[in-house]
């Protein structure tokens, strides 16, 4: 089966969308669950959080971030993936949990915001609210790809105010927690934020579900770098998440594993952009 890119589209300057054919992984997908991305034979595998499965496809939002993703971006439809491999990971419960809100600030978190809300929204007894936060008025993405359509109430807020409320989705979700408007919430994106959202739900004692993403190797659990530590567990982000009760969570242990590979990923940027520059 050829992974065929179908659709390749800028969502602002640092984000895009790619549409690719992988009905193995369209097939089963729930929210929740990831894809791992090899572009070429013996490629780096690289997990990759779904906005949508339909039909045979599947569409993932990613960020011009690393090597990996910077040279993804020079691709265009046509272009085939050597492997895409899925759906991994564990969802978290999908159910009638009343008024539940999902709120996301970074590309990965809009892409699990959208696929959840539609899930979500099917399920009768629930109201629920999308929260996408995103840095200025530029960085906004085209309609069609912001939440408004699978949720039955959408808040978009910006950090400089230039569109919608402005401040972060933690903002308006304590006014929501405070008048007892949430039953549950759900978040993706910035790591230290779904720390400080953890803590802030708790105070409300307010259940949440926070992605947590780690670095991962081969995505099926052998090599045990994505581990984190649930209520003091060792847990495989790859296998038992990535969406963790963030309560449970040891937020600062994982915070301080994931900026490890820091340098590495510097490098391996580094590397890349030489050699582009020698091609050019």
């Amino acid at each position: 089966m050829e992974h065929v890119i179908t659709k390749k589209e800028d969502l602002n300057a640092a984000d895009y969308l790619i549409e690719v054919v992988a009905p193995e992984v369209a097939k089963k997908f729930k929210p929740g669950n990831f894809a791992v991305l090899i572009t070429i034979p013996e490629g780096e595998r690289i997990p990759m959080s779904i906005q949508e499965a339909h039909g045979d496809k599947i569409t993932m939002f990613i960020k011009r971030l690393g090597k990996t993703s910077k040279e993804l971006d020079t691709w265009k439809p046509g272009d085939a993936f050597h492997k895409i491999i899925g759906p991994m990971g564990t969802p978290p419960p999908l159910k009638k949990y009343g008024n539940v809100v999902f709120c996301s600030d970074l590309v990965c978190g809009h892409a699990e915001n959208y696929a959840m809300c539609k899930e979500l929204k099917k399920m009768e007894c629930n109201h629920v609210v999308s929260i996408q936060t995103f840095p200025t008025e530029a960085d906004i993405y085209p309609e069609k790809y912001l939440c408004t359509e699978v949720c039955d109430e959408f808040i978009l807020t910006t950090k400089d105010g230039s569109r919608g409320r402005k401040g972060h989705y933690m903002d308006i979700l304590k006014e929501m927690m405070e008048a007892g408007k949430v039953d549950q919430v759900f978040a993706g994106g910035d790591m230290p934020a779904l720390r400080d959202l953890s803590a802030l739900t708790k105070k409300y004692d307010v259940p949440v579900y926070t992605t947590v993403r780690q670095i991962m190797v081969d995505g099926t659990g052998m090599c045990g770098s994505c581990r984190v530590f649930i209520d003091g567990e060792m847990k495989l982000t790859c296998i038992d998440g990535p969406m963790f009760d963030g309560h449970k969570v040891d937020w600062e242990a994982a915070l301080s594993r994931l900026a490890m590979f820091k340098a590495k990923e510097a490098e391996a940027m580094e590397c890349y952009l030489k050699k582009m520059e020698g091609i050019e």
